[in-house]
């Protein structure tokens, strides 16, 4: 689901409460550079799990004093951070 090139990772495939556990674990292994930047124009199907993914991952990286940045972001996920008044805190919206 998350594949890596050095500091740029892509994450692919759907991302819901039914797999945003494993998901979010996932990356939080893989996330390991100072400044990362993660490509979401993989993802296939998204809801409000992914919002809460990706701020968690967002808050992850501060605690580490990485940074993290999204790009990428596909439209469904952009509607989800705009309703839920998170847009600047995923960048990119």
């Amino acid at each position: 689901m998350i594949s890596c090139d050095g500091d740029r990772c892509r994450v692919d495939g759907p991302v819901t409460m039914i797999n945003a556990t494993a998901t979010l674990d996932e990356g939080l292994q893989k996330f390991t550079a100072p400044h990362v930047t993660v490509d979401l124009g993989g993802l296939t199907e998204v809801d409000s799990a992914a919002v809460s993914l990706l701020l968690e991952w967002r808050r992850a990286a501060q605690r580490e004093r990485r940074r993290i940045d999204f790009v990428n972001l596909p439209d469904n996920l952009k509607s989800l951070a705009k309703l839920y008044g998170v847009t600047d805190l995923l960048g990119e919206v």
